[in-house]
């Protein structure tokens, strides 16, 4: 009794404290060159050169791409990443993932990220079955896990709905075609951070169904989520917050509903 009454009693603040970091981004920023016309930049001889006289190219173009971004993901929640073209969502997910190192400040990660785009690249001159499995021993799964699962990846992409498509080449199939399957098998798998840049941009609206419960599935198996779309209705229906980026800065962390209306406001 005595333990339950303690419980009742927990402020936000100390129920806030019992969750579990996945992601912490400290004061991030990434700053990416740009080397201009006449540098020389894909010259073996002028790279050389440059590095014998310990001098840079003088056509660099700094662009800073993320601006002291810091939050921290906690598990199970599905958070949404919004914001204008060259905001700088793509590149801070890249970050995340490990593929982009910061300038300056921190990423902090539990677990393995694992980032899925709507450009992931699959062997176009192999069958989707075999990329399927590839996939599938690529994320970790072993042979047994793939087999098992792999009836269920091909249900789920829906390649098969018109035809045998799983056995031909993936360069027969449309984006949308590949794009669904991408995401059929990063889905089968229980990821601890779970990165989608645009994956529900793509397929009809019963696909995109499939894949918002997909990710509530995820979510209460513990993981975190990342979901970088500008469908509105996809975050929402996906999302309980939202972080939006505006020309590498964080303006709004929050309440999907409170920083979407936001967000819809300023783009007005």
């Amino acid at each position: 009794m005595a333990v339950a009454e303690q419980q009742s009693l927990e402020t936000p603040a100390q129920k806030a404290d019992a969750r579990v970091p996945t992601v912490i981004v400290d004061d991030v920023h990434i700053v990416y060159k740009v080397y201009g016309a006449g540098t020389g930049k894909g010259s073996a001889t002028a790279a050389l050169g440059r590095l014998l006289l310990r001098r840079g190219s003088p056509n660099v173009r700094r662009v800073h791409a993320v601006k002291g971004v810091t939050f921290t993901a906690y598990r199970g929640e599905a958070i949404g990443i919004i914001g204008s073209n060259g905001s700088g969502k793509s590149t801070l997910l890249r970050a995340i993932a490990g593929l982009l190192p910061p300038e300056r400040g921190r990423v902090y990660t539990d677990g393995q990220p694992s980032l899925l785009g709507v450009n992931a690249a699959l062997m176009n001159d192999l069958t989707g079955a075999t990329n399927v499995i590839l996939g599938g021993l690529a994320m970790g799964m072993s042979r047994e896990e793939v087999r098992g699962r792999y009836q269920g990846i091909v249900d789920f992409s829906g390649i098969n709905e018109k035809g045998d498509f799983i056995s031909l080449p993936m360069r027969t199939y449309s984006s949308g075609m590949a794009a669904r399957l991408r995401f059929s098998i990063a889905a089968a798998k229980n990821h601890d951070v779970l990165m989608i840049d645009e994956a529900l941009a793509t397929g009809d609206r019963a696909f995109q169904r499939r894949s918002e419960e997909r990710i509530r599935e995820l979510r209460k198996e513990a993981g975190t989520v990342f979901l970088v779309s500008h469908n509105n209705n996809s975050i929402r229906d996906t999302c309980d917050r939202v972080v939006w980026l505006e020309k590498g800065e964080l303006l709004m962390d929050g309440p999907t509903d409170e920083v979407i209306k936001a967000y819809e406001k300023h783009t007005k």
